[in-house]
């Protein structure tokens, strides 16, 4: 089935194009990847006091090798952005690509991690729907609230932008449209800037991401893109996840950069990033503290181990950094998985 799946890629929602149906369905994965990451959050795995606001029910129950994929996931991520925040005392920006109805900039609120500026991109009706919420909910509200100094917080249906939080409907395959409108919102090319997509280019052409890498590439002098998604695509595993997706009228127009992770890599190095890493998931399963880990296991019984490393082995993260300030970003190693990470900033 789609695993340990992903939060939501772009496109703008254009009627009556061959396109269409394909968009919808892929905006239908992140409503997949809120409820699996809901249910796995009631069992236990990790804490997420916001998701709730998001999808009330906890849903169907989902299998323990599912929850602990979604587990590696969010913790392999939030470790490689909890380190680029530390390694910049914060004096830095974070673009979430294809964010979905991701609760990240909550998680860095409460503990004194807040980037200057945390930016959301995403299909327009995602957005709304995101939007929406946040309006409704004053846990969500309050946090944007207080982060933000001056008396106008700019809130329509499709954008809300405030000092510290951003969040725009944007097509991610027409960068110059999305360069712009990052720039409208106070996008800063001169500042650290960790970019993140979780399972967003897979379901766009090669030359879509590759476009979207190099600008960012282009655009930054110091920053690190991080890319959660599929890898090991074109064996009989790798097949049946495409066949299913399929299924679903949901076409992984990406997959060829999916193939090994030097192909992951491959699209990197091309596109004028420096240094590039990639890890399949059961790597980074075994790389995670180990207590922690430990303490998962004992939430549910897995029957067949071969099942989590076989799901584990189909999926990666990918980390590319360039370093003009000579953070050390290139030597971003996943050994940074341990350890918590704090930093205050109280000025703008």
């Amino acid at each position: 089935g789609r695993a340990a799946g992903r939060e939501s890629p772009m496109a703008a929602r254009q009627p009556f194009t061959d396109t269409d149906t394909a968009d919808e369905a892929v905006r239908a994965t992140c409503d997949d990847a809120t409820t699996c990451k809901r249910f796995a959050t009631s069992k236990g795995y990790w804490k997420d006091p916001y998701i709730q606001y998001f999808v009330r029910s906890v849903g169907d129950r989902k299998a323990p090798e599912i929850n602990r994929g979604y587990y590696a996931r969010v913790q392999g991520v939030n470790h490689l952005l909890d380190a680029f925040l530390r390694k910049t005392q914060c004096d830095c920006q974070v673009i979430n690509l294809g964010a979905g109805l991701d609760t990240t900039f909550w998680r860095l609120k409460d503990e004194n991690l807040m980037p200057r500026k945390f930016f959301e991109v995403d299909f327009p009706t995602v957005v709304a729907r995101k939007i929406h919420n946040i309006k409704t909910k004053p846990p969500l509200s309050k946090p944007i609230i207080e982060t933000h100094s001056t008396d106008s917080l700019l809130l329509d249906a499709h954008s809300l932008e405030s000092d510290r939080y951003c969040i725009i409907g944007a097509d991610l395959r027409d960068i110059s449209s999305l360069d712009e409108k990052l720039k409208k919102f106070q996008l800063n090319p001169e500042l650290p800037t960790l970019l993140l997509s979780e399972c967003v280019l897979v379901y766009m052409t090669p030359s879509h991401s590759s476009n979207l890498v190099h600008w960012a590439a282009e655009t930054f002098h110091t920053a690190m893109f991080i890319n959660y998604e599929q890898v090991n695509m074109s064996d009989r595993f790798g097949q049946v996840m495409i066949e299913n997706l399929q299924r679903r009228q949901c076409t992984l127009a990406g997959v060829e950069a999916c193939q090994t992770l030097d192909s992951q890599k491959d699209r990197f190095l091309k596109t004028g990033w420096e240094h590039v890493d990639a890890l399949d998931m059961m790597t980074v399963y075994t790389m995670l503290p180990q207590d922690d880990v430990a303490r998962i296991e004992r939430l549910e019984f897995l029957d067949e181990k071969e099942l989590l490393q076989q799901l584990l082995q189909h999926y990666n993260i990918c980390w590319a950094t360039k370093d003009k300030l000579n953070l050390g970003n290139a030597h971003f190693n996943v050994s940074l998985m341990n350890g918590h990470v704090s930093c205050e900033r109280t000025s703008k």
